[in-house]
Parts: C-alpha cells; structure tokens; sequence
C-alpha cells in the first residue's frame, strides 16, 4: 500500500498539531527531513522539521516500526506548533515527497487489513470518538478492546463443536460411532439461551446515542430565551423585551452527569398577524411532538397560557415541568408552578436542571448493558438466533442432518462477518467513509 499522511487534529489554531504518516518505505524520508540518519522505534525525538534547506518548525518526531504499530506498517508522527501556516508547510512537505493524502478512515481501515484489530473493533473505533457520556466511552471500550470479539470468538466455537458431532453422525455413523444422542438438542438450547442472553446485553449505538429532546414553550416575554441562555451558560437565543423576538427554533446541546440533552428554544405563543411569526409558532407546537420533555416557561400571572400547555401536553402524552420565571421580580406562585427561576440571577436552576435530569431517569439505562454495537451487528445476531433455533428445531423434528449441519454453517458464517472473517469492498466503504480524516 502506498504511503499516506493526514492531519489528526483540528485544522484550526492550537497549541499543537499532529500530522500521521503510514505506509511500508516511509521511514527512508526521515534522513532528509531532519538532521540525522538513526531513529529508534518507540522512541520520541525532538529536531528541526526541514523542507530542503528551509526549516518549517521545531517539532516532536515518534516513530512506529510495522507490525508494531497501529496500521501494523512502518509509521511516524510529526507534532508541530499548530499554526495554520505551519500545518500548510507540512502538507506541502509531504505532497513534494510523494505522501498521498489518507482518505477518512484510512488508518483504522489498515490496521483491520493488517490484522491489527477486528471489523467490529474498527467500528468501535468510530463509536468511542462519537460517545456524548461516560458510560457510551466504556461501553465503546469494551468493543474495542476486545471483549466483544471474545465473545464472538467463544460462540464461534460453541457452535463448531456441535458441528462437529452433527457432521459427525452424517459421516460416520454406518462405523458404529455415536455422535448424535439425546444431549446435542440440549446443547443447542442451551447454546440459544447464552447466545440470546448475549445479544441482550448489547444496545444499537443509533439508541445509545440518542438525545433526550427537551422543549422550551411558552407565551411571548416570558423568558424562554433566557431560560434557555441560563441553561446552556453562554447567550446562545438572542434576548429582548419585544414580543415575538424568536421566531424560529434554536437549539443546542447540554451536559449534565455525564448525560447529554438536545435543548431547543421556541417562538413564544400568542395571537399574531405576522406570518412569520405565526409559522414559527406551527414549529413551536409541532417541536412538542417531537419532545421527549417539554419545559413551559411562564410568569407569575400566566395561567390561562399554562392551562393550555399542560392540556396540549397531555393530550400528546409528553412529561412537561412548569417553570415560573422572573422570580426576582415577583413572589412565587406555590401552588401553579413545579419549579421556581430567575433567568436574569440564575436562582432556583440547580433545582431546574436536577428535574430535567430526573425526568430520564426511567429511559433506556446504559448501565444495563455491557457492549455497544451496530445496525449491522444487531442483523447479523437475528440471523444468528434464527439459524441455531432452525437447527434445534430440526433436530428434535428428526428432519435431515445435512439441513441441520447447513444451518448452523450459516450461523457460524454470520458471526465471521461480525469480526471480519468475510467481508465485502462494499461494506468497508460504508464502515469507514464516516471515520474521522486521520483515524
């Protein structure tokens, strides 16, 4: 494979940068690139990057020897100061030496290619740089570390050795050999079982990394928008005394114990004949559809307005808090209300953001699984559990053992497919076109 180099961190100023390089031979180009003949492998260096007599910076150099390194060919990165200009010497340094610039993925792509690791560890590769919490970061590890290739591993070899004594009986049972007896179909239930137990702990990461939805609603200057602003910390909404000032929706991500939420502010309701305004207000109803939690921000006087929300609410069977707002200027309301702010001071938030929190808690739970995995794993284990129960039930109907043996030939084929035993062009593409450029 040739040699090719991309940048591994941000294309923006930084502190520093780091360009990887891979690919058998590229080592012969460091002699020309820095002052010196030797490198030692495993070993970091700290030299003057040149491009011919022209110093570019003062860099650290660390190089990798294949097959001990993670595309499992002769490697090295450059960590420079992260100037722009700085980022486009290096690549203009490379592109004179022949380098070819890496395509997404490409460096995980080798290193599944080279045996480095697995198709789904290369897959949990992707997943852990895109974990939004804690526990998506330790369910990504357990992927990529190789648990989940284990357990793959372990039912491969399960179902082989029930091969084994199907193909057995087919082959040799006129020699008076006893392959087939009344423990096989307990053993392919029992293998069913663990395998669906399996599968039970696994959670598609298209649900792991689903984000709880919350709304922000209510009538115009209640201070949604400063509500919105106080949650996030920073002035994401513009705020203005003026009715109607959002009229469209905005949103933008929060944390919170280790858990991420999608928050999104809404026009405010009222009558209006601004057509404008009247269709970012259609957005704000129709955002509730697609809430998960609806907070309905209102002032002290406003309850026809929090009638009507708590009604609308219901009917669509969403979770809504009612937050009265602006509590610095009037007395709380304890007898409407389920939570008591100030947008402008930030009292009563700690209380607010604990309510959000808690609203989720009966959600799907991470912690109740131990592996994550993908739409292309979770049809795979279908097939898998479909072609072991199709065997049992062909063993305990006394159907021909050559079905048998064919169908637990195709689980054990599934389950290669799952670590990468076969695989197609194809499927690789569609794997690693989402990776990171320098991953």
């Amino acid at each position: 494979m040739s040699v090719v180099f991309a940048l591994a961190t941000p294309p923006a100023k930084s502190a520093i940068c780091v360009f990887r390089v891979t690919g058998d031979g590229c080592h012969k180009v460091l002699k020309k690139i820095f002052s010196r003949d030797l490198f030692d492998p495993n070993r970091f260096y700290v030299g003057s990057l040149k491009n011919k007599k022209k110093t570019i910076d003062r860099v650290g150099l660390v190089v990798f020897k294949g097959p001990k390194s993670y595309t499992g060919e002769d490697s090295f990165e450059i960590h420079a100061h992260g100037g722009l200009a700085v980022m486009s010497e290096i690549v203009n340094l490379f592109n004179s030496l022949g380098f070819e610039e890496a395509a997404a993925g490409e460096f995980t792509k080798r290193a599944f290619l080279n045996n480095k690791i697995t198709l789904n560890e290369a897959e949990a590769v992707s997943d852990l740089i895109e974990s939004t919490d804690s526990r998506g970061v330790v369910l990504s590890n357990n992927a990529l570390f190789g648990e989940l290739s284990k357990k793959i591993s372990f039912f491969a070899k399960c179902v082989d050795d029930i091969r084994v004594r199907v193909e057995g009986e087919i082959d040799f049972s006129d020699e008076g050999n006893d392959y087939f007896d009344g423990g096989l179909v307990k053993s392919l239930h029992l293998l069913v079982v663990d395998f669906e137990l399996f599968v039970g702990s696994c959670i598609n990461n298209k649900v792991s990394k689903e984000k709880n939805n919350v709304v922000l609603v209510g009538p115009v200057n209640s201070g949604k928008s400063s509500t919105f602003n106080r949650l996030l910390g920073f002035e994401r909404s513009i705020v203005s005394s003026s009715p109607g000032t959002t009229r469209d929706m905005i949103s933008s991500e929060l944390f919170y114990e280790s858990s991420s939420f999608n928050v999104v502010d809404t026009a405010g309701i009222r009558e209006t004949f601004d057509s404008v305004e009247k269709r970012g207000i259609g957005f704000s109803i129709s955002e509730i559809d697609r809430s998960d939690l609806v907070l309905g921000v209102f002032e002290k006087g406003d309850v026809g307005p929090l009638g009507y929300f708590k009604d609308l609410c219901s009917k669509n069977k969403k979770n809504f808090i009612s937050i009265q707002n602006k509590i610095d200027l009037e007395s709380a309301d304890k007898d409407s209300f389920d939570c008591y702010i100030s947008a402008k001071t930030g009292e009563g938030f700690d209380v607010l953001i604990k309510l959000i929190g808690d609203s989720f808690k009966d959600k799907v739970k991470k912690e109740d699984y131990k592996f994550l995995i993908r739409g292309r794993h979770e049809k795979l284990f279908k097939l898998v559990v479909d072609d072991l129960k199709s065997a049992k039930d062909g063993l305990k109907a006394g159907e021909s053992l050559e079905l048998v043996a064919e169908d637990l030939k195709n689980a054990r084929s599934h389950l290669d497919e799952v670590v990468g035993v076969k695989f197609s062009d194809s499927l690789l593409g569609d794997i690693f076109e989402s990776f990171c450029i320098g991953k």
